[in-house]
């Protein structure tokens, strides 16, 4: 799944939350626009991550809500430890998280899960 395509996906998920998710939703979430959205929810769709009817809501399968989920763990995990262990701001983490969440390896970001949790505990 390209950067683009989990951006999208992570909206959604995070839209659903707070009620229905319209391509309207979408577009004014991440700045795009309607073609730009309708074009990544065919390709999502194709990928059996969530149903989207013309004019209708969209919907995530069970698969969509597994990776949507794991990708908003890895944005939270980045932006606690941007904030808890680098002391940056709340609003640039979450928007270093954003950039930072696509192009981090798999062990990189483990040490650091594993560094977030260390400072959690009492």
């Amino acid at each position: 799944m390209t950067q683009s395509l989990e951006d999208y996906l992570e909206t959604v998920s995070l839209l659903d939350d707070e009620g229905s998710v319209r391509v309207t939703d979408i577009a004014s979430r991440l700045g795009v626009s309607k073609p730009s959205v309708l074009a990544a929810l065919r390709a999502l769709e194709g990928q059996g991550f969530l149903r989207h009817e013309r004019y209708r809501k969209v919907t995530l399968t069970g698969e969509g809500r597994e990776r949507a989920e794991r990708i908003r763990e890895r944005h939270d995990m980045l932006a606690a430890f941007l904030r808890d262990v680098l002391g940056v701001s709340p609003e640039a983490a979450d928007s270093d998280a954003c950039k930072m969440e696509h192009c981090l390896s798999a062990e990189t970001l483990e040490k650091m899960r594993a560094t977030v949790g260390r400072l959690a505990k009492p």
